[in-house]
């Protein structure tokens, strides 16, 4: 049984696998053509934090392919009135066929995988999203034709989202440079990992460093869940992070502008480059739902 809590949990030929597969069910619902590969099996999704892009796209996808999803938040279980997630997990894998999981702590997505026996999915813990990067790279491939050989900047604060791109570009054969003011980085750990797997990772202080000959620009919100209280520090620090034309124009000509949304315009990136003929955001979002069919699939069917 295999689970899906980091990037590292793929080999570079699975990603690719599940690309492969994302392009034939996107092709496959573009057409109409229905299939139902899950049918009598349920999908239960524990959300410790709100969402749109990951709960409706795991949702359609479960109904896309025949099979049931079950949206949890802490008030409909026991986790939020002391039970155990060992508990919680055992319990569940005996009910359904996979479990996906968005929530604050990534030990929690650890313990769950720990104590089930079915797959577990990490759909956004505080260490990494995963299921965002294979929709990224669906993306990624279907403007470019490839993945290996590009280079990836990732401008902004080097969050969750970023610890994964660093992990997934050095399995697929990315460069990566990530530009973030100091005390922005990405953990040194995932840096080291990402090195260790071959990657070939850049650390800097300076975006236009970063954003020089990129293929894809990338950024995230500056603020995330549960960061308010720091909101007027971290609209200060990055405040010159921001992916706007000015950015853009050092990038290559065919640049492609990527966020994983929800987006902030007028911070981290300018209303005029995320409405542009650079963004692919929009297209970045869709892939949520035929990637993580793709994923699903493999590990549920």
């Amino acid at each position: 049984m295999k689970h899906l809590l980091s990037m590292t949990d793929l080999a570079p030929e699975e990603i690719i696998e599940i690309l492969d597969m994302a392009e034939d069910l996107k092709e496959k619902r573009v057409r109409g053509k229905v299939t139902d590969l899950l049918k009598n099996k349920s999908l239960a999704m524990i959300f410790e934090k709100s969402s749109t892009r990951t709960r409706v796209s795991f949702e359609v996808a479960m109904s896309d392919l025949g099979g049931h999803s079950i949206y949890l938040n802490s008030r409909d279980i026991q986790i939020g009135r002391g039970e155990t997630v060992s508990d919680t997990a055992e319990v569940l894998s005996r009910y359904v066929a996979g479990i996906t999981a968005r929530v604050n702590s990534h030990k929690t997505v650890e313990d769950l995988a720990a104590h089930s026996q079915v797959p577990v999915i990490n759909a956004l813990s505080d260490l990494e999203h995963p299921c965002q990067i294979l929709a990224d790279f669906l993306t990624i491939r279907e403007y470019k034709n490839r993945l290996k050989g590009l280079k990836f900047a990732w401008i902004g604060d080097g969050n969750n989202v970023c610890n994964s791109l660093i992990l997934g570009c050095a399995l697929v054969g990315m460069e990566i440079a990530v530009a973030c003011p100091e005390g922005y980085e990405p953990m040194p750990e995932i840096v080291t990992k990402g090195r260790e797997l071959g990657g070939e990772i850049t650390i800097t202080n300076d975006p236009q460093e970063a954003a020089r000959d990129a293929d894809v620009l990338y950024t995230d919100v500056w603020v995330s869940m549960g960061d308010e209280e720091e909101r007027d520090k971290r609209l200060s620090d990055l405040a010159d992070y921001q992916i706007n034309s000015e950015l853009v124009a050092v990038a290559k000509h065919n640049v492609i502008v990527m966020h994983c949304l929800p987006a902030h315009r007028g911070e981290e990136i300018s209303a005029e480059v995320m409405e542009g003929p650079h963004s692919v955001v929009f297209d970045q979002a869709e892939n949520r739902l035929h990637a993580q069919k793709a994923l699903i699939l493999k590990l549920m069917a």
